[in-house]
This record gives structure tokens, sequence and C-alpha cells, in this order.
């Protein structure tokens, strides 16, 4: 007697074979994944920062590069490169290999607002980017010269209304993030103040008097403050700032819908393996987290985060869609 009484047609007998192979490949990718993750990194990274070498995202990328280097074991150089609104460096990061090699560290403006201002932009932060964590956050301060007759904001709003356009204020240029506030400031309140876009002699201006207002991050004009040649009105963080421990936040002043904070955040190229990612945020995550590394930055007035991947992707979303809704608010338009 047959010990299969049944035995497969040929038929069957090669659907089984297939049925097997392919169930083999399908577990090829995460197999493929975790070694990787294993060897992972076996060669120097490249963290991009878009922006000039010495101000802005720079520090910080620079700090986190030295420190994930000497986690990792592995040399993490920092590669400027500058031009279009920090859309260059952006983009090619957007194109690099998928291989965790290559990363971004960047701000909110290229990443949540560009797209918003640019029909010729050649990424999408949503389609082409593997958020890793969100760094830090930085609150702005909105500052007038001394020679501005407000030391409050009710004051200065007080005074945009009994001379419509007679006040001004600077900006890095159209559709930068301090033009989004100022923008938001004048819909929330009801005001018109005069826009003045600049490409450099901004803080120059400021401090000669030339325009009457400004924003820019809090850790940039505490000096200035603090010597006396600006008036601080309000920060745009969801809490006081230790740079400015007696400065109200916008949500204490009654304006919520003005807390716009500067952030800059890590990605890989979409399609980074998954465990690659993670790995990225544990270490970016427990830098940002040390002790030495949140005084430093709380000292110069950022916060820090160390958000989670799918936390950082929700926020990115978030983000640019609120901006989205900011930049139509100001009437921003751009020259490509």
């Amino acid at each position: 007697m047959p010990s299969n009484p049944f035995p497969l047609s040929p038929v069957n007998s090669l659907r089984r074979e297939l049925l097997r192979r392919s169930a083999a490949l399908s577990l090829l990718p995460a197999t493929i994944s975790t070694s990787w993750a294993q060897t992972y990194p076996s060669r120097t990274l490249t963290i991009v920062n878009p922006y000039a070498a010495g101000a802005g995202v720079d520090p910080v990328a620079r700090m986190v590069a030295q420190r994930l280097g000497e986690r990792l074991g592995q040399a993490v150089i920092v590669e400027n490169r500058i031009g279009a609104s920090g859309m260059i460096g952006a983009g090619s990061v957007a194109t690099a290999a998928a291989d965790g090699y290559t990363l971004l560290i960047s701000a909110s403006n290229d990443m949540a607002i560009n797209q918003h201002l640019y029909k010729n932009i050649k990424y999408k932060a949503e389609r082409d980017f593997a958020p890793i964590t969100q760094l830090v956050q930085l609150p702005m301060v909105m500052v007038v010269h001394p020679s501005v007759p407000a030391k409050t904001v009710q004051e200065f709003v007080a005074l945009a209304r009994a001379k419509p356009g007679s006040l001004s204020y600077g900006t890095p240029g159209n559709g930068s993030l301090q033009h989004l506030i100022g923008a938001r400031l004048q819909s929330l309140t009801g005001i018109e103040m005069l826009h003045v876009p600049y490409k450099d002699r901004l803080m120059m201006d400021m401090l000669a008097g030339r325009i009457n207002a400004s924003f820019a991050g809090a850790h940039v004009m505490a000096p200035h403050v603090k010597a006396g040649n600006l008036r601080a009105l309000f920060i745009t963080g969801t809490q006081r700032s230790p740079v400015y421990p007696e400065l109200p936040t916008v949500a204490e002043l009654g304006m919520p819908g003005l807390t716009i904070t500067q952030w800059f955040g890590a990605y890989a190229p979409a399609g980074t393996p998954a465990a690659v990612v993670s790995r990225l945020n544990r270490e970016m995550v427990a830098i940002i987290q040390s002790p030495d590394v949140r005084k430093i930055l709380l000292d110069q007035g950022a916060e820090p985060v160390g958000s989670s991947p799918e936390a950082f992707a929700q926020f990115l979303k978030a983000e640019i869609s609120r901006f989205d809704e900011l930049v139509r608010v100001s009437g921003a338009t751009v020259e490509q």
C-alpha cells in the first residue's frame, strides 16, 4: 500500500514548489534590512546642511555630527550645499541613495514653507524624505527700536491702528518665516504694517532705527535686548524662554494663533530601511536629550525635542498644512 494514497499530480506539485519559493522570497526584504542594520554604518556619513556655515542650522548640525560619529564609530561630516533658499541642499538629499549614508539636517523653511512659494520645487517633503527626528524648535521674538513709543504689544497694536501703514517691519525676504509671522500678527489684530524685505543689512538698519520692528530667533536678539539697543515685546514659543524669562508668550497675550516657531529636523532619503532610520533616531535622540547638549541649546534659546520618526512625520504634515494657510494669508510671492 503506498504511503500516500493521494499523490500530488505534476501540476499540484509544481504549484506547491512555486508557493514555497514565493514564501521564501517574501522574507528576503526583512532579512536584507535586518542584515544591513547589523552592519550599518561601515563607512563615513555625510550630513547635508542647505544653509551657510556658522549660523542658523549649522551649529546644531555640527554638534549632532560630532556626537553621532562618536556613537556610531564612523566619521560624520557636515557638507554645506547652499542656494535657492535651502532647496539645492535639500534636493540633493531627496535624490541621494537611500542607504543611510547621506542625511539632511535643515529648517522649517525648506521643508514646510518653500513648496507653497516655489512652483518648480523639485522635491516634496512628505514624499521624498524619511523623517528621523525633530531636533529643536526655536521661538522667535518680536523686537522694536527704542524710538518706537511702545513697551508692550498692546501699545504697539494701538500705535499701528492709529497710523495704519506708518510702522515698518524688516524680514530676510518675502515668504520667510519672519514675513509670515508679521503677516499673521496683522491678520489677528487688524493692523497694517509696511513689510521691508532684506537680503542683508537687516540688523544694521534695525539697530539704526531705519525700520521699526523685526522678528528673529531668541538667541540672536538677546545681546541687543540686554544692551538696551532693542526692546522685546513677546516670544512665539509655547512657554517662556530662559533667555527672556520676563517676556510673555503669545498665548499669554491672547494670540495663540501666533505660536509659530522655527524648527530643525533630521531626514534620510525616502526608502531608507526602517531599521537604519530607527538606529539613527535612537542615537540622535540620545544626543539631543543628553545633559550637556540640552544645556548648550537652552542657553541659546533653543528648545530640545528629540521625537520619534512617526511623531515627527505627523508634525511635519501638520506644519506643511499650516504654512500653506500662512503663505496665502501673507500674500507672499517670490521670483524664481
